[in-house]
């Protein structure tokens, strides 16, 4: 499975927001590369940020 699908799954099961950190740990992904696909995500519109440092699901 590629990070951006393991990642997507990640959020698909996460009952809060969370923080970067928290899915590179998660995961197992580094967190550099974490950052770059919550950042495509994020353009995407499959993600939201609901306080700072913090994303989910987009509902």
């Amino acid at each position: 499975m590629d990070n951006y699908q393991a990642i997507v799954d990640f959020f698909k099961k996460a009952d809060k927001p969370v923080k970067a950190g928290d899915v590179a740990a998660a995961t197992g992904i580094d967190k550099k590369e974490v950052d770059k696909v919550l950042a495509k995500l994020k353009e995407e519109g499959k993600i939201v940020s609901p306080k700072r440092c913090f994303w989910e699901a987009q509902r």
